[in-house]
């Protein structure tokens, strides 16, 4: 089956916790809103059928259309070995996924607190004070969490020895957060050795980093979810 993937064309955000995990898998993939057509394209799923997606990132997976990213890494992960095979394991690496998801709002509510439609110079006072919570109180509390499980699992993967999506999305955890905040993350990964190691892990696998040195990979920018403000990063 070759995928359809419908994200925005020119940044990472939420579509690249999805394009990560089809790269590992070396699966087959359009990232349709790139190519000729394909914003037209989009939106033209997001008003068809019954059952159409609220915003995308979507997969288009043969007649299947599946919205939101924890939800598509869930059907992907059963298919192209990224999730246990039992039950309980694939809803612990589901539960996972669902707090990278929580961690990914307050990245971005770290840059624009007062909501996305304003833009980031009508909110920088309260950025301001959103971001040194932000370091203060969240990101010990999140990343402190995975540094913990990754060390209880062996200091090898997030759930065992074996990769699984999670471990993809905090690899992009810790390269979006060093982009973001490179003073303060540098500070801080003294903290999480071996979430560090992780993610130097999976920079390491093939099809992960054929993937980082190609074209398919956008470059960090200030329109996605990681983004670099001087002011936020002391």
């Amino acid at each position: 089956m070759r995928y359809q993937l419908y994200y925005w064309p020119t940044i990472q955000g939420r579509g690249e916790y999805v394009r990560l995990a089809l790269e590992h898998a070396g699966a087959g993939y359009d990232d349709v809103a790139r190519g000729p057509g394909g914003m037209a394209a989009m939106t033209k799923m997001m008003e068809a059928g019954d059952r159409p997606p609220f915003a995308p990132p979507f997969l288009k997976a043969g007649r299947l259309v599946i919205g939101q990213t924890a939800n598509i890494l869930l059907y992907l992960g059963a298919r192209h070995g990224l999730a246990p095979k039992a039950e309980k394991g694939r809803l612990w690496v589901h539960q996972l996924q669902l707090t990278i998801a929580d961690l990914v709002l307050e990245v971005h509510d770290s840059h624009h607190p007062l909501g996305p439609s304003l833009y980031y110079e009508d909110q920088r006072s309260p950025a301001k004070k959103r971001t040194e919570e932000f370091w203060k109180q969240r990101v010990p509390k999140y990343l402190g969490y995975f540094e913990w499980l990754v060390s209880e699992c062996g200091g090898t993967y997030s759930t065992g020895r074996r990769a699984t999506y999670v471990d993809l999305s905090l690899f992009q955890i810790v390269e979006g957060l060093r982009y973001a905040f490179p003073k303060r993350m540098k500070k801080f990964e003294r903290e999480i050795p071996k979430l560090v190691a992780l993610h130097d892990r999976v920079a390491a696998r093939p099809n992960i980093k054929a993937y980082l040195a190609s074209d398919r990979r956008i470059a960090f920018n200030e329109d996605g979810i990681f983004r670099r403000y001087k002011e936020l990063d002391i």
